[in-house]
């Protein structure tokens, strides 16, 4: 029954097949018990086939909500998630250690009594039917067999830790872009978060340093690390391409590499850890800002058309000119562009400082800041061999691309 339901095509074929599945199931001979435990043991079964073709948790309940109507199919998938991670572990290797936040973040915890009462404590959570229940958890266990196969991401890198004066001063660092960045999220003026932001970046750009250089001190087979690691990071809609387009400003700045992959809704980040840690941090706080200006932007700009004079006309209707696709998106990717110049620029004031204020007994940091780009790209390559430009649409309006690169461009880089 459960092949019939998952090789059955898209359409009505699938809606009769999972029909047929769950009028089987409500009244099959074996009891209710019984067809709970198999569903749960089939759930666990969908759920190690997808981390075996690289899925994260996150990643799981991503595409499931992506692809599927309401939020049921989802929040089964999450049950499913929490049932295989309470079975006991299979051989496998090392988890990246960002697996249990995931599960974490999801929610995902066993609530059900046993996996025979699960479907009824299913039922009674969501008053449904038997049938009901049967046919959701069918639909559930046919998106997670169809899923495909995605790059998986390099093992966790080895470290030695962050122990003594060094993992000290790596707190600190961290600590205090955070509160930068926590900063520029609470402010309603523009100018000040911006600052705040380029402030930040430049921390982050020394603190990629210290730890290149610490990596390179500590020996020249590796050092502290094993090399690039990569962590995908989501891109919910609307406007993702332009989101894409922010993160990879964010990790180009960082000396990671950005890969977005549009059809499953996220992009790969490659990079050392603690660029990865910095570029995930910044990008989430850039976001949050940009959204906000661009809505600020949106709602401003026809109160600001009819200001002049006094007297004006009737302001244009927000839904048909400034609260319009074409402006949202075309303001956020102008804000990408100009943001994508001012990281850089603060990256590269951030370098020069270091290398002139480098000791004559320090390795050269241009070649050890060289050596790590060419493992990223190196790496990224070996990921991906087949990436590709996107072509980005719906770039069209003016008054969106000023607005968004003024919304990224208020602020002198250093100030803070």
């Amino acid at each position: 029954m459960l092949g019939s339901v998952r090789y059955a095509p898209d359409g009505e074929p699938a809606e009769d097949a999972i029909e047929a599945g769950a009028s089987m199931l409500a009244a099959a001979e074996a009891g209710w018990e019984a067809v709970s435990a198999a569903v749960v043991a089939a759930a666990v079964a969908g759920v190690r086939q997808c981390w075996a073709g690289g899925w994260y948790p996150a990643d799981l309940e991503r595409i499931v909500r992506r692809e599927t109507p309401g939020t049921t199919q989802a929040a089964l998938v999450v049950d499913a998630v929490a049932a295989e991670a309470a079975r006991p572990p299979a051989a496998r290797p090392p988890r990246d250690p960002r697996w249990a936040g995931q599960l974490r973040d999801l929610g995902a915890e066993v609530w059900w009594p046993s996996d025979g009462g699960y479907l009824d404590a299913l039922a009674a959570r969501r008053r449904t039917s038997r049938f009901e229940t049967a046919y959701d958890v069918l639909a559930a266990l046919r998106t997670l067999a169809r899923l495909p196969r995605i790059t998986p991401l390099p093992a966790p890198p080895r470290t030695a830790g962050t122990s003594g004066p060094a993992g000290a001063a790596a707190d600190r660092a961290l600590g205090r872009i955070r509160g930068l960045l926590a900063k520029a999220e609470a402010t309603d003026f523009a100018e000040e978060a911006e600052a705040l932001s380029a402030k930040a970046q430049e921390l982050m750009a020394r603190h990629s340093i210290d730890e290149a250089l610490l990596d390179r001190a500590d020996g020249p087979r590796g050092g502290r690390t094993a090399g690039p690691s990569a962590v995908r990071i989501g891109i919910e809609g609307p406007y993702e391409q332009a989101k894409a387009l922010l993160l990879d400003a964010v990790a180009a700045a960082n000396r990671c590499r950005a890969v977005w992959a549009a059809d499953v809704g996220f992009s790969t980040l490659v990079g050392f850890a603690s660029d990865l840690e910095a570029a995930e941090m910044l990008y989430t706080s850039l976001l949050l800002q940009a959204t906000t200006a661009m809505h600020r932007a949106a709602d401003g700009l026809p109160r600001a058309r009819k200001e002049p004079g006094g007297t004006g006309g009737t302001p244009p209707a927000r839904g048909r000119s400034r609260r319009t696709r074409d402006f949202r998106q075309t303001f956020l990717v102008a804000y990408a562009d100009r943001i994508r110049d001012r990281l850089a620029e603060a990256t590269a004031t951030a370098t020069a400082t270091a290398s002139a204020a480098s000791t004559p007994a320090a390795p050269d940091l241009l070649p050890v800041l060289a050596a790590r780009e060419l493992a990223v790209e190196e790496t990224t390559g070996a990921l991906f061999p087949d990436t590709a430009p996107v072509r980005l649409r719906g770039v069209r309006d003016a008054d969106g691309w000023h607005q968004g690169r003024a919304a990224a461009d208020r602020a002198r880089l250093g100030e803070g």
